[in-house]
């Protein structure tokens, strides 16, 4: 492949491990026969009769343009504009909002809008495992912070020795995947005070992109607060394809902290489209800007996914397994018995119980279960966790 760029193989070694296991779990999973497959977070039961119902109705021609071309269009951008400032309690206008295809497209769209190539991006791990791959497909430079081993919060002391004069962004995802840990509102104003202080030290502002894919699915009535609340350079990106179990309706935004000062916040904005159109033609889908008012209104059951992270953790608790439970998201995360991700899932795949090995996230001793699996599901494979703890 020394034909190709630099930057495609870098992308694609960056994604290499994660694309190994996809294909033996697909093959796996259509091969064998499936007890649970608590892997990724997609559905295992029929959408939500209310979402079928409102594509049904936007995807209906309203007026002879209604598949025309569209960028971020104004309507839908007023919507969020206005849930998402009455969420959060801040006054974004539209214009500071950016529709795309989904929170994936959102990230890359910060990275391009605020990194050249050779600059730095600060990531938490464990982490989300693409954001290193979009960083090296633009020539930027993901550079990996562990969070604290005790609370999983982020290492502000180690943020900080990890910034240097190229450091454009750090990256902050609460509720947090894979952990399902919230950073309080005090400890993202301690994050705040560091990146002020260090943006001072180089004469150019440090930018926060919040990742709140989780951000409506929190369990117990944890509070949420937003990067975006106590730090004004401060860019939130959004899917819809969580809150709804829905990840293959590619839908999401990018939203400017409107607390930004203006000249940062109206550059952001006006390159906004045109980065877009760089980028692939990067926005939604029409009718799925037409739906935003209504998937606004739209969520699965909490309560439901709350319940199968109670019966999880319990039971693997109980069973001797180091477990954190999770304030937010559909994950549940753990140490494997006997340190070994790999050897610990393969186990369970024997028996046609799929978990994802935390190798996928940089924690070769750790695994990820996702919730997202039906209760048949969860109550079939309890008898395996059983087998296999310590």
């Amino acid at each position: 492949m020394t034909n190709l760029s630099d930057r495609a193989n870098a992308a694609a070694e960056e994604l290499r491990v994660i694309f190994d296991f996809f294909q033996t779990y697909r093959k796996d999973v259509v091969d064998e026969d499936v007890v649970a497959d608590l892997t990724f977070g997609n559905p295992h039961e029929m959408p939500l009769p209310e979402l079928v119902e409102t594509l049904k109705t936007h995807i209906e021609p309203k007026r002879v343009d209604w598949f025309a071309y569209k960028t971020s269009e104004e309507e839908p951008r007023k919507a969020v504009a206005a849930a998402l400032g009455k969420e959060l309690n801040l006054p974004f206008a539209p214009e500071d909002i950016a529709m795309t295809q989904g929170a994936f497209g959102a990230i890359a769209l910060a990275f391009t809008l605020l990194m050249d190539p050779g600059d730095e991006c600060i990531l938490p791990v464990p982490g989300w495992f693409c954001y290193t791959t979009i960083l090296r497909a633009q020539n930027s430079v993901p550079v990996t912070v562990p969070l604290l081993d005790d609370s999983f919060n982020l290492d502000i002391d180690a943020i900080e020795r990890a910034i240097t004069p190229r450091t454009r962004i750090v990256v902050v995802n609460s509720p947090h995947n894979p952990t399902g840990v919230v950073y309080s509102r005090e400890h993202l104003t301690e994050l705040a005070a560091m990146l002020e202080r260090k943006s001072a030290e180089f004469g150019r502002p440090i930018f926060i992109l919040s990742d709140e894919p989780y951000r409506r699915i929190r369990f117990d009535g944890v509070p949420f607060t937003s990067p975006a609340e106590v730090y004004p350079y401060t860019l939130i990106d959004y899917s819809y394809g969580k809150i709804l179990l829905a990840p293959g309706l590619r839908f999401g935004y990018l939203a400017i902290c409107p607390n930004m000062p203006g000249e940062f916040r109206a550059e952001l904005s006006q390159l906004a489209v045109s980065t877009q159109v760089a980028q692939g033609w990067g926005f939604p889908d029409a009718p799925m800007q037409y739906a935003v008012a209504d998937l606004e209104k739209l969520s699965i059951d909490i309560d439901a996914l709350q319940a199968k992270r109670n019966r999880m953790h319990d039971a693997l608790t109980q069973w001797g397994y180091n477990m954190t439970k999770p304030a937010g998201t559909f994950y549940l995360w753990g140490k494997a018995p006997g340190g070994d991700a790999v050897s610990f899932t393969q186990a369970l795949a024997k028996h046609g119980v799929y978990v994802m090995p935390g190798t996928l996230l940089d924690r070769p001793a750790d695994f990820r279960i996702c919730l997202t699996a039906n209760e048949g599901m969860i109550e079939a494979c309890l008898p395996f966790f059983e087998e296999f703890a310590e």
